[in-house]
């Protein structure tokens, strides 16, 4: 019985999907104007553990995901660039696909564009205007949220307090409420245009998810993800959109919102200079210690981004390295036969903690558990070959959902530079020099690199 928290009703639930074992969830997508950054990493890579799970326990889940590739940020990119829209859109929506690659967020069953979908996004403006909850003023089609009673319901806010808010709202002068936004923008010159019966434009931001899930799952379907950012205004524009076009309620059985990723403590943002892309996070880190780092906190928890929590992932990874190696590659002499670890415990555990509204960092400690007591009974000479087969079977099954358990990436080569720096620095040591030693190791993190000095020597690993 798996329970998620539900951001509209402000409590878990029991999941239970409208059709059976069938899970219909929509997350959303980029916009393709720039590199993405570590905030995006963490929701999809949150989304994609979280499909995996429910596919793991007999789900049929359909995650489809949009991909904003037309917006006001795209066609400023152009501009600044001197190029079009569509060789920034391209260009960015190529460079999302191979960071998710990397990072193994592989569970999408389909991306829709935006501009694949102008048909259906008119069809909804088209509906909205008829019923009267859409209306027209010189630069586009608005939607009046004053006559959609429930507006605000999952933000908790008023109309009143969604007047007051300082969000992505659309400016215009003669809008009948401050909180009005966008459902059509009619075209400006040198912009991308489409035909409409309301005139040439193209989309606001809030239409096309709208226009995308009705045309897969219809007017209702199970789960809606995203970052806890989007809720004001982004998730509540879409409930007035849909609820009002179909008259159905609730238009998503559970939405599902990831905490937010802060640097040191900060927002990230280009104007702070701690905004860090996927990509550059990987020129240091790799894509294996991201994803761990992601896990090991739970998806609706806010994380802080500094090196030192890094450094900390990096050690435990370190161990599960050192503790898969040993156990597939050592044979084990028994000094004597006792009870063995009970790994169905374990099993069982792992599943009571991702039942419980995915809670990963709960899974990942009893992994680390398991390790523990294992690696207790080998010191001991007491894991069985048995005890071994049994603790990889159930590591591989939940590596089919973590995906960071089994290191596929084969060992770096240290490079040269490095090895004669350690060296200087071991001679430094044993001198007495510490002072100096330490800068060296200063040096050496700096190139990526990280010193474990132990009782056999120096161990170097790649940050």
């Amino acid at each position: 019985m798996i329970k998620v928290y539900n951001t509209l009703t402000q409590k878990k639930e029991i999941l239970k999907p409208i059709k059976d074992k069938e899970i219909k969830m929509f997350v959303c997508g980029p916009t393709v104007y720039d590199f993405s950054h570590i905030g995006h990493a963490r929701t999809y890579i949150s989304f994609d553990v979280i499909c995996k799970y429910l596919r793991q326990k007999g789900y049929k889940v359909f995650y489809l995901q949009n991909i904003t590739d037309i917006d006001d940020k795209i066609i400023n990119r152009a501009k600044q660039e001197k190029v079009s829209w569509k060789t920034i859109s391209k260009k960015f929506e190529k460079e999302y696909f191979k960071d998710m690659k990397t990072l193994k967020v592989d569970s999408v069953t389909k991306y829709a564009r935006a501009t694949d979908h102008i048909k259906e996004i008119i069809s909804q403006v088209k509906r909205l205007l008829e019923k009267g909850f859409g209306y027209q003023i010189k630069d586009g089609i608005y939607y009046d949220i004053s006559k959609f009673k429930d507006y605000g319901k999952l933000s908790k806010r008023t109309v009143l307090q969604a007047e007051d808010a300082v969000s992505r709202i659309d400016e215009s002068v003669e809008k009948k409420n401050k909180g009005d936004f966008c459902l059509w923008k009619f075209s400006k010159p040198d912009e991308p245009k489409w035909k409409s019966p309301f005139g040439e434009g193209r989309p606001g931001w809030h239409i096309e998810d709208t226009a995308i899930t009705e045309k897969y799952f219809g007017p209702q379907y199970d789960i809606h993800g995203g970052a806890r950012d989007l809720i004001f205004p982004h998730h509540e524009a879409e409930i007035a959109q849909m609820e009002a076009i179909s008259g159905k309620v609730p238009m998503v059985r559970y939405w599902l919102h990831t905490g937010l990723l802060t640097v040191r403590g900060q927002k990230m943002s280009k104007s702070l200079k701690n905004f860090i892309t996927i990509r550059e996070f990987l020129k240091k880190y790799s894509p294996r210690l991201l994803r761990f780092f992601v896990i090991k906190n739970h998806y609706r928890s806010p994380i802080d981004f500094e090196e030192g929590k890094l450094l900390q992932a990096k050690k435990e990874l370190d161990k599960l390295d050192e503790f898969i190696e040993k156990i597939t590659k050592s044979k084990f002499k028994v000094k004597k036969l006792t009870p063995q670890l009970n790994i169905k415990k374990y099993e069982k555990n792992f599943i009571l903690a991702m039942d419980d509204d995915f809670n990963t960092p709960k899974a990942v400690g009893v992994l680390f558990e398991l390790i523990r007591k294992a690696n207790c009974r080998i010191s001991k000479e007491l894991l069985t070959q048995r005890e071994t087969e049994k603790i990889l079977k159930f590591l591989k099954k939940v590596d089919q959902i973590f995906d960071f358990i089994f290191l596929k990436e084969p060992k770096e080569k240290i490079p040269k530079e490095i090895l004669t720096l350690v060296k200087e620095r071991e001679k430094l040591r044993k001198q007495g020099d510490f002072k100096k030693a330490d800068e060296i190791r200063a040096k050496i993190k700096e190139m990526g690199y990280w010193i474990e000095d132990t009782k056999e020597g120096p161990r170097i690993k790649k940050l």
